[in-house]
């Protein structure tokens, strides 16, 4: 193994990645260093790479490593590591999926058991990456896991690419619905068919949520949503009006609209709209909108008269990840979690994935999440279809 790593620092919006070389960390007694397989391009990280978030308001100085809904393999493991999170045994060259945040266990939502509530942790995905261990984020060839975050052992039944959503993506549409507590028979409409939207369709089923309802205005992406458990899509652009859409809500439930409204478009203008979709006494699950200062103009009453409530979730607990797998290897075969991926991206390739991500998550091409592999060779990117990864190391 080589003795360095390659990183993909993020120095600014509008500037191009800088790729940087770091030697690769000597775990401590209960870390370890994961060789990234695959980090998928998520929203979050295409706001801070627009500048959506001032991260300097926040304290961050430029000069950190984007990425964070990703898989990796074992190659260095501290001296006390003996298994997973589960107590299950763990060594070098097994795949494994971990959670992306470092909670303090010392602030008070940790010692309440909440400790992606943590406020320390929010910051683990931008620490400048000229501090040891370096290796912060997703888009590089490392990661190096601090032994307070959760490790989990893949199943040999799971892809790598596949998994690569688990610590994101599906985690946080899993932990949302159940935040909301979404009932058997109820009925659940998704604003936004992205990663997160698939991935809350098919939960929703799962769940036994008795018509689920998409919203998008991506025709690949509805048609996508169907094979992930919609019900029904509503295209934005053929139903251009906001009110028409809450009135078609209405018409698809007979009246009463949804129990659980999720919002992951991640912009504020769909929230009034979405909080009109939700029944009376329902629920309206915002998990998309994390800028600050990006803001809507509020009516109250839309809750109060119709008993309405608003549950906002971020990250997720440690016990959500191992049953987000369990969810992969369980409905394998009844949803296609191979074409959420679709395009494929090589490390120094990365610019030309955020640019092409940002502009085709917009254009109609049903791009859903934008994949960088660190193993690819230099090259232009390439359809899943021509990149299909298989389970990597020892399961």
């Amino acid at each position: 193994m080589s003795e360095s790593g390659r990183a993909a620092v993020f120095v600014g919006t509008g500037k191009p990645f800088e790729m940087r070389e770091y030697p690769i960390p000597e775990p401590g007694p209960r870390d370890m260093v994961v060789r990234v397989c695959r980090a998928n391009i998520c929203g979050s990280d295409l706001h801070l790479w627009r500048g959506d978030t001032n991260l300097m308001s926040m304290g961050v100085t430029y000069g950190i490593v984007l990425g964070h809904e990703m898989t990796g393999e074992v190659v260095r493991m501290g001296a006390k590591v003996r298994g997973d999170s589960l107590g299950r045994p763990l060594k070098e060259g097994n795949r494994v999926v971990f959670s992306y945040y470092v909670p303090c266990d010392r602030c008070q939502a940790c010692i309440k058991g909440c400790s992606h509530m943590c406020i320390s942790s929010l910051m683990s995905p931008v620490r400048s990456c000229d501090m040891a261990p370096h290796f912060f984020g997703g888009f590089a060839d490392y990661y190096y896991v601090k032994s307070r975050q959760s490790v989990f052992k893949l199943p040999e039944g799971v892809d790598t690419a596949e998994a690569a959503g688990a610590n994101c993506a599906l985690s946080q549409v899993l932990h949302g619905l159940e935040k909301a507590n979404l009932s058997f028979g109820e009925t659940v409409v998704v604003q936004g068919a992205g990663g997160l939207g698939l991935f809350a369709c098919a939960v929703a089923k799962d769940m036994g949520a008795k018509k689920v309802i998409a919203i998008d205005g991506i025709p690949a992406r509805l048609e996508l949503a169907k094979r992930f458990g919609a019900d029904e899509t509503i295209n934005i652009h053929e139903v251009a009006d906001g009110r028409a859409r809450v009135a078609r809500v209405m018409d698809l439930t007979g009246g009463w609209g949804g129990d659980v409204v999720v919002e992951v478009v991640g912009r504020p203008e769909v929230v009034n709209e979405g909080i009109r979709m939700v029944a009376r006494g329902g629920r309206y699950l915002e998990m998309g909108n994390i800028n600050p200062k990006h803001t809507y103009k509020a009516d109250p009453s839309l809750l109060v008269g119709w008993n309405r409530s608003i549950i906002a979730v971020s990250l997720y607990p440690p016990d959500v990840l191992p049953r987000a797998i369990d969810f992969l290897e369980r409905t394998r075969g009844r949803y296609p979690f191979d074409e959420l991926l679709s395009n494929d991206y090589s490390l120094e390739d990365i610019d030309q994935a955020f640019h092409e991500a940002d502009a085709l998550s917009g254009s109609g091409s049903g791009i859903t999440r934008a994949s960088i592999v660190p193993e690819l060779s230099l090259s232009a990117a390439k359809p899943k279809d021509q990149q299909r990864d298989q389970p990597q190391g020892v399961a």
